[in-house]
């Protein structure tokens, strides 16, 4: 298995280890209800070095990104990200992706851990312009602090303005004395805070400086267990899961990063503009069970008169109101918030209703 810069103090700090997307990382530390909540209420640290990073380079950059992505890069201001998606020609997803954009003809992509090569090679199979393409992922690390008392504790940490930085932007200067940090404001909690980028060998000494410095807002290293059920809790979609290539976007509810600027040629655009208008017959929603259960990814969702209308895709217990929440495609009929639906649970119909 693959490792991070901070494997070693992960496994020294009692984390349940597993592999994922090729890596050995933690799952868990304290438990996922107690490291969900230090991130609703207060501050988390999540190791993300497993993700990707490729950067798009040179006079054809921006063509590149034009074609292959779903979102209109050009809209871009410099310092901005954007949250995009690669179509794959047949209507699917290749991976969601979010677009750094550093300086002209310079901009960086991250993307999921489980899709470095498949996206590396989409972008060179589709690179028909010559753009520059280089992929750093192996030489770029990332940690996610997130929690409401994150920018404060961060902000001790750097002489960059964080409180000038708006979400989904970022700088590049120093942090824990080491240059050339990227400070990002996104995350994949739904609860602030930022995403720190830089390379490996300086990992330990950011590591070390947010944990002596956060011992007054009780931070805590998080695993990747509750960094499913905070996304899961706020809606955000998971690659693999609720999003793959048999997904249409449109059914994905992904329509609003999916522009149709005009004199823009992009992958699938007649496809994905026609399913706009003419409506897709599942769709991607978001569910609350009425009684006590679990519902998982693969149990299908019935109505009334125990009829399949879809199946659910991600599910978890929140820790604090102990509810059941999931994501799943059902008919279109049934998308309406308030709408009832049932999980089948164990041969059980659970009842359920479609919230925002």
């Amino acid at each position: 298995m693959k490792t991070t810069p901070f494997t070693d103090t992960h496994i020294a700090l009692g984390a349940k280890m597993q592999e994922f997307a090729g890596f050995n990382m933690p799952i868990e530390y304290s438990g996922i209800n107690d490291e969900h909540l230090t991130v609703r209420n207060g501050v988390g640290v999540f190791d993300v070095s497993h993700m990707g990073e490729i950067w798009v380079k040179g006079p054809k950059a921006l063509d590149l990104l034009q074609k292959v992505c779903s979102n209109d890069a050009s809209k871009l201001a410099v310092g901005q990200a954007q949250y995009t998606y690669f179509p794959n020609g047949k209507g699917g997803i290749v991976d969601d992706i979010i677009v750094y954009y550093f300086e002209p003809k310079k901009y960086m992509l991250v993307v999921n851990a489980s899709n470095i090569e498949k996206d590396w090679n989409w972008l060179q199979q589709n690179n028909s312009v010559g753009a520059e393409l280089e992929n750093a992922s192996a030489h770029t690390a990332q940690l996610a602090v997130q929690g409401p008392k994150a920018t404060e504790l961060l902000q001790k940490l750097t002489s960059v303005n964080l409180s000038e930085i708006p979400f989904y932007h970022f700088k590049v200067g120093d942090f824990a004395g080491v240059k050339d940090v990227i400070l990002s404001n996104t995350g994949y909690t739904g609860s602030g805070g930022f995403e720190l980028y830089f390379y490996p060998e300086y990992g330990l000494k950011i590591w070390d400086a947010l944990f002596e410095t956060g011992k007054e807002y009780g931070i805590k290293p998080i695993g990747l267990g509750a960094r499913d059920t905070l996304r899961l809790e706020k809606g955000y979609c998971l690659y693999g899961n609720d999003i793959d290539d048999t997904t249409s976007p449109i059914e994905a509810g992904l329509g609003w990063i999916t522009k149709f600027t005009e004199g823009r040629d992009f992958i699938d655009r007649e496809r994905l503009e026609k399913q706009k208008k003419e409506g897709v017959s599942r769709k991607l929603v978001r569910f609350e069970l009425k009684a006590r259960g679990i519902p998982r990814n693969g149990y299908e969702i019935v109505n009334a008169n125990d009829e399949i209308i879809g199946n659910v895709t991600s599910g978890t217990m929140l820790p604090d109101s102990k509810k059941g929440i999931g994501m799943g495609y059902v008919k279109t009929e049934y998308t309406k918030p308030d709408t009832t639906i049932f999980i089948k649970i164990r041969n059980k119909n659970l009842e359920a209703k479609i919230v925002k």
